[in-house]
């Protein structure tokens, strides 16, 4: 067989001539678009179940809630591997597709066999939830939230996290391509009812009518509508609470003719949601998975957040005062500590540079060894 190739290619050098030409260009023409990405996302196509019941322990999670989930997706076509873990408080089912499975539709019927699902797991085991569309390479941005010096007394950590939570993660979210923005630290504001135990027994008043005069008397309700002359006036309750005081005055139950308030049997403050951990640096922007570095540009060309950038010792971009003051009031500071696009911009000129011929040679001499 290699003789009479080798007789053709004696006998047709034109022929070999102009088939080595054509394999050049299409050479040059391969590298010259070859895409670059400086982290290659290699995570299979997966799409993640998670469930958390604080209350319940590894044997109930695997019996109420992994079970169940994962007898209703085992239907789903083009499903390659099944996976899941079970800990206290907390279930993670993995579900494995073919990887030319487009991930949305797989998300998509994944949902759909979480509406069957939740039938068979008890409300107070949880509800399931899809995992975002994201790995742990899609980590491209995190950032710090601080009050100026001066400011620190009046915005502390409580408030620090309701700017985060209503005013950054909002804009950041707004960029296309960020799947998610995910919260470290802070404190969660919160309003706490303390309820007095002595009280409530001599006032004959349970924590379950507690709980349902706070459920009823919380929320907006809509009516018909008056008709008067040309005019139509629509009739609403509003009801929902906005304060403390609001709280206080929640009626819990009639005695005797007389209203029993919440204010009566318990008292209300502002409180934080408990902590299980700590978090040194907080606040991460979650890029979709697959996504290539076009996200990259839209941060850093998204007005407030366009990036003058700078570099410190690390070589970890991060921004000065006078870069984030337009986006910033004058009692707050976004500092980003960790910005990907400087090690992609390096990465892709090393590779653009020649990097490509020359990160290869390694292997191959691995190879032939």
């Amino acid at each position: 067989m290699l003789d009479k190739i080798i007789q053709f290619s004696i006998k047709n050098k034109f022929i070999i001539l102009l088939f080595t030409l054509v394999l050049v260009a299409w050479g040059s023409y391969s590298i010259k678009n070859l895409p670059l990405d400086a982290l290659p996302d290699v995570t299979n196509n997966q799409v993640q179940i998670i469930t958390t019941a604080p209350t319940l322990a590894s044997q109930e999670v695997e019996q109420l809630i992994t079970y169940p989930l994962e007898q209703s997706v085992k239907t789903i076509p083009k499903v390659i591997e099944l996976r899941s873990i079970s800990r206290f408080g907390l279930s993670v089912v993995t579900v494995v597709f073919k990887d030319d499975v487009d991930i949305f539709w797989a998300r998509e019927q994944i949902f759909q066999r979480l509406q069957e699902a939740k039938e068979n797991i008890p409300v107070y085991a949880g509800t399931p939830g899809l995992a975002p569309i994201s790995t742990g390479l899609g980590e491209i941005y995190q950032y710090d939230v601080y009050a100026k010096k001066g400011y620190e007394d009046k915005y502390d950590a409580i408030k620090l996290r309701t700017i985060q939570d209503w005013i950054i993660i909002p804009q950041l979210q707004g960029i296309e391509g960020v799947a998610e923005v995910s919260t470290w630290g802070g404190k969660l504001k919160q309003y706490e009812i303390a309820v007095n135990p002595n009280t409530l027994n001599s006032l004959g008043v349970t924590i379950t009518e507690i709980f349902d005069a706070l459920e009823k008397n919380n929320q907006n309700t809509g009516g018909a509508y008056i008709e008067k002359d040309q005019y139509a006036y629509f009739i609403r309750g509003v009801g929902m609470a906005t304060g403390i005081k609001d709280l206080e005055n929640v009626v819990v139950k009639n005695r005797n003719g007389a209203p029993v308030l919440i204010r009566d049997v318990a008292t209300v403050r502002e409180g934080i949601a408990l902590r299980y951990g700590a978090s040194t640096k907080g606040n991460t922007l979650l890029q979709y998975f697959g996504l290539d570095n076009t996200l990259i540009d839209a941060i850093a060309e998204r007005s407030p957040y366009k990036f003058g950038l700078k570099t410190i010792g690390t070589n970890i971009p991060i921004l000065s005062e006078e870069d984030v003051r337009a986006m910033n009031p004058d009692y707050m500071l976004v500092l980003p500590w960790h910005f990907i696009a400087e090690f992609v911009k390096r990465e892709d000129e090393f590779l653009s540079k020649g990097g490509k011929f020359i990160v290869p040679c390694p292997n191959f001499q691995i190879i032939g060894k």
